[in-house]
């Protein structure tokens, strides 16, 4: 028996199945991702020009476009010396005054075309030097009498986005074409919008390109995004589906026998915000499917006590953990806290990085097998950094996967290290809040918690931006400060100059003016080229005020909490985001006393500027991560990996959050 032919839509045939497409015209389209009809089609415009208000030709003004109508009174092609090209001209009146209209390069077909007595429509510019008025390759649409349909004049015209040898005129053409063969086999998606509330899928693609009204582009293009963000949700929402029927969760909900003992002794109560989330964890790794959560949580606010937390309830139940931080010195400072918290509850803390490995009983053999004594083992919690996926490491019974710092791995990391286990619960945490338009995409499959209060008795961290003429000041403010026993990170984005860079500061070459404007106080030198001995000296002379100021890169922004550090200086603070700003910023504020954040910068960029001005205004991070979006687009928050899995044409992950919502029900309803 056959199997049954799969239909494939017309909008899939080869672009040059448009009028005006040959090969040529196909390779040129290609440069612009266009391959076939349907992406001709959805090839945004990306402004509009309203070409329907004529001027009389006598009230024109220079440098201003405008659309103007007449009649040829004169044409012909004028010729220059040898070797030169020649030139198309005629004369255009409209009974107020004359208009010439000039094309170099002319054409054979022009003089029939440009007929004198024939009416023309003509879009374009004066020329500022020519006398007579002059248009030079203006934009034309001949006047049929009763024609009322035009593509380039008398209308709302597109301007697409164009390469090397196609022009708007061309491309307008050819989408029109597109149109009229093929608009009739635009159909609706299957799941279907409210037709009430939207315009069928092929009106709002003629209303994109060919709008009766500017209104109407707004209606049109929420249309179309909306169909992106349901194709969008439901493949997220059929992974989860998929992942959910072929997977069991473990039971790792824990009896409190390691909880009680663990929240007796750790020193503070848990905030109301970070019991509720506690409730949806236990929830999730009692039940019938592996937890995917992801734990937003503004800097300080608590996750690692969640994260103990979470990590107990699998050891209560006889699994391992494994807990993942993107740097050495953040896993280094997690193994100290967790080694603090549960050695005397009787849990093993094993520590695993590209500069230390875990206990040997607990690795692979052969890179195939795990020693057999590690049944009898008990229960652990292995903290490392992406050495825990090493082919040859080995990671028996485990329960539960912890993701620190999210943003810094990869998806492909990520399923490398669940894969260690069968289907173990998973929770991802960030410091660096999600717009909720990238949570609700991105982050789809994942359920989501917020920590959205910060635990009591922090002091206040108040934020200064200032210019380079002003460090003289603020060195005197740091060595007040330090004379009263507090400490400072100073931070510079580079390790080294480049010799393209002259203008931005490095570490290496600071850390000598520093010394010399802070003496005698003692200054430790941090970044990603020293050795992991070396680093782990002088955090640990850091955390015990044996080293009063951190130099720096931004290496330091996850990882270090030094409660006693209260300055927080960043030099060439617009070669940084705003969240790694906000996250950097995080490592001050972390005791009673308090905070001071000083960025210096020169820029002129109004952007950066204004990006630097909103660190100044607040310090909540979903406020900051907002604006961010705002002013850097998806793109450059995620990356070119993760961003490149949403290409969209039309959706707006900064303003559509409504139609994800929408569109997110939308699909849940039709499973």
């Amino acid at each position: 028996m056959s199997s049954p032919e799969v239909k494939i839509s017309p909008l899939q045939s080869p672009v040059s199945s448009v009028w005006g497409v040959g090969d040529e015209r196909a390779k040129l389209l290609a440069r612009l991702e266009i391959f076939t009809v349907e992406d001709l089609l959805l090839h945004k415009p990306r402004r509009y020009e309203d070409r329907r208000k004529f001027l009389p030709i006598r009230d024109l003004k220079l440098k201003e476009a405008a659309t103007v109508r007449g009649i040829i009174i004169a044409s012909g092609v004028k010729h220059f010396k040898r070797g030169t090209r020649a030139m198309f001209e005629c004369v255009f009146d409209d009974g107020t005054a004359r208009l010439h209209c000039r094309w170099w390069q002319a054409q054979p077909w022009m003089e029939d075309w440009y007929a004198v007595g024939r009416e023309f429509l003509i879009f374009g510019k004066l020329d500022d030097d020519k006398k007579p008025r002059t248009f030079t390759h203006p934009e034309t649409e001949f006047v049929e009498p009763g024609d009322d349909e035009f593509i380039h004049v008398n209308r709302i015209v597109p301007v697409h986005p164009l390469t090397d040898g196609l022009t708007a005129r061309v491309m307008r053409s050819l989408i029109w074409h597109a149109l009229e063969k093929f608009e009739t086999q635009i159909e609706e998606p299957p799941i279907k919008l409210d037709l009430k509330i939207f315009p069928p899928r092929a009106n709002a693609v003629r209303m994109i390109h060919f709008p009766q009204e500017l209104t109407d582009v707004e209606i049109a293009r929420q249309r179309l995004a909306m169909d992106e963000f349901v194709a969008l949700q439901f493949q997220i929402q059929s992974r989860r589906k998929k992942f959910e029927a072929i997977s069991k969760a473990l039971p790792c909900g824990g009896d409190n026998r390691l909880m009680k003992p663990f929240l007796a002794e750790l020193g503070f109560k848990l905030t109301e915000a970070q019991t509720k989330v506690l409730r949806e964890i236990r929830a999730d790794m009692g039940g019938a499917h592996p937890m995917r959560r992801l734990l937003q949580g503004d800097v300080g606010s608590g996750k690692t006590a969640v994260a103990a937390c979470s990590a107990l309830m699998a050891l209560e139940s006889g699994f391992n953990v494994a807990l993942m931080a993107p740097t050495e010195i953040l896993a280094e400072q997690h193994f100290r806290n967790f080694s603090k918290w549960f050695e005397p509850l009787g849990v093993k803390v094993e520590l695993q990085t590209g500069s230390k490995k875990a206990d040997g009983r607990w690795q692979m053999a052969d890179g195939k097998h795990a020693p057999t004594s590690n049944s009898q083992l008990p229960s652990a919690i292995f903290i490392g950094t992406h050495a825990l996926f090493a082919a040859g490491f080995d990671l028996p019974k485990l329960g539960l996967v912890i993701i620190d710092e999210q943003h810094k791995f990869g998806v492909t990391q990520r399923e490398a290290l669940v894969r260690k286990g069968n289907y173990p619960h998973l929770l991802v945490m960030t410091a660096t809040p999600i717009p909720r338009t990238l949570g609700l995409t991105l982050y789809g499959d994942l359920d989501v918690s917020v920590i959205d209060e910060l635990p009591g008795g922090r002091g206040a961290i108040k934020t200064f931006v200032r210019t380079t003429e002003k460090l003289p000041k603020v060195f005197d403010f740091i060595r007040e400060k330090i004379s009263g026993g507090r400490q400072a990170y100073i931070v510079y984005p580079r390790v080294e100059v480049a010799d393209t860079d002259k203008d931005i500061k490095a570490v290496t070459k600071e850390f000598e003016n520093v010394q010399r404007a802070l003496t005698p106080f003692k200054i430790g030198l941090l970044h990603g080229r020293i050795k992991p001995t070396e680093k782990e000296n002088v955090m640990a002379g850091f955390r015990a005020n044996k080293i009063q100021v951190l130099v720096a890169t931004s290496l330091i922004e996850v990882g270090v909490d030094v409660p006693n550090a209260t300055v927080m200086l960043i030099e060439n603070a617009e070669h940084f985001g705003l969240a790694q700003l906000h996250q950097l910023r995080g490592r001050i504020g972390r005791g009673a006393h308090e905070s001071f954040c000083i960025l210096i910068s020169d820029a002129k960029n109004p952007e950066a500027q204004a990006r630097l001005k909103i660190l100044e205004e607040t310090n909540d991070g979903f406020k900051i991560a907002e604006a961010d979006l705002k002013l850097r687009g998806p793109g450059e928050l995620l990356g070119q990996q993760q961003s490149g899995a949403m290409q969209l044409r039309f959706g707006n992950l900064v303003e559509d959050l409504n139609l994800i919502r929408q569109a997110r029900e939308l699909v849940a309803k039709s499973f």
